[in-house]
């Protein structure tokens, strides 16, 4: 047998020591796309805006590579408020990643995370939130 062989483990004539082998590429061969797949599942691969009705459709993969439509509107949308890894916003308890720097006008951007909002810095509202606590 090539040296290479040897090496690796398939070389052993031991049965059981070949089984462990195969179980074991076998498991990191299947196990590492569905691990990657639940990380990345939420990663937005192309975003549609409807200006007439000011909706959005996220378009992500699933498991087996099929696009997932997930139609929702500005409002559904919630910021998370502890800056997670692989989510950018929720939309419909969905976590979806995406990246900013794809967006050509940065104006839809903010738009979609509700940044063009108005914004009232109002201390009162952080005195109640500490006594909530």
């Amino acid at each position: 047998m090539p040296y290479i062989l040897f090496k690796t483990g398939i070389g052993y004539h031991s049965i059981i020591v070949q089984a462990a082998f195969y179980v074991t590429v076998g498991l990191f061969t299947f196990i590492t796309p569905v691990a990657l797949h639940f990380i990345t599942k939420g990663y937005v691969v192309r975003l549609y805006h409807n200006s007439v009705t000011d909706t959005y459709t996220a378009i992500t993969y699933s498991v087996f590579l099929a696009e997932k439509k997930t139609v929702f509107h500005q409002s559904d949308v919630t910021i998370p408020g502890v800056s997670k890894m692989f989510t950018t916003f929720y939309a419909k308890n969905s976590s979806m990643l995406i990246n900013p720097m794809l967006f050509l006008d940065t104006s839809d951007y903010k738009h979609l995370l509700g940044y063009d909002k108005p914004f009232a810095f109002d201390a009162e509202e952080f005195d109640n939130s500490d006594k909530d606590r």
